[in-house]
């Protein structure tokens, strides 16, 4: 049984979550700090967490800092309207999704089910590579010359995409659809994806070679360029 990690502390809206998710099939696990919520995170055996920002004891920026140093664990936070700087923030730290309160259990659902689909490996993908990079996409596995990446979910998923799709140019809209598999959301998550990634894949991430950007446009992915 898939297991969920839901660090919420208002119960008005952690239970109802967690009956949504429960209906489903989920075994969720409810915690209402930030030190109890990271504990049983770091445990081992989840699959996903549910993460507010605003946990008391230790806030969910820093449980999901923490949570990263540990291992690739998805992370969807749970932000207020509003608050741009604070989702940001949880994208920066590595969190793959965030929903914006309020919203309702299905809402949440629906985004659990999107990202554990795609941090499940395909099972057809054959192995990818071009300038030092490869990715292995049934083992979810991405090394540069040889040293395994600590990319989260929407990294190595972005990564593949561009291995995939070297030379041509892609808005983030683009990217949005076919990386998240959102035809709407809030542009400034591709953004910060790409900016992390840089800083992992590219030697000198303030002068990327590889993930390139294109003015007006967006982004391209040009592993010729990384030859010298």
């Amino acid at each position: 049984m898939t297991r969920v990690l839901l660090a919420e502390d208002d119960a008005s809206i952690s239970e109802p979550l967690a009956r949504a998710l429960r209906r489903e099939g989920y075994e969720v696990e409810v915690r209402e700090d930030g030190p109890t919520a990271l504990d049983a995170g770091m445990q081992g055996g989840v699959d996903l967490v549910v993460l507010d920002l605003g946990l008391p004891g230790m806030d969910g920026l820093e449980v999901c800092r923490r949570m990263r140093d540990g291992g690739p664990v998805p992370v969807i936070m749970l932000t207020a309207r509003g608050d741009e700087d604070d989702r940001i923030l949880g994208l920066e730290v590595g969190a793959d999704d965030y929903v914006t309160k309020p919203f309702s259990p299905r809402e949440l659902v629906l985004r659990v089910e999107s990202v554990l689909r795609r941090s499940r490996p395909a099972g057809t993908g054959h192995r990818l590579a071009a300038a030092g990079l490869a990715v292995e996409p049934e083992a979810r596995r991405a090394t540069k010359k040889g040293a395994e990446l600590a990319l989260t979910l929407r990294e190595f998923d972005l990564l593949a995409f561009f291995l995939r799709n070297p030379g041509r140019a892609y808005s983030r809209e683009d990217l949005m659809r076919e990386v998240w598999g959102w035809d709407f959301g809030d542009l400034s998550t591709v953004t910060v994806h790409v900016r992390r990634l840089r800083g992992k894949v590219e030697d000198d991430p303030a002068r990327p070679r590889l993930i390139q950007t294109v003015w007006g446009v967006g982004y391209r992915f040009e592993p010729d360029e990384a030859v010298s």
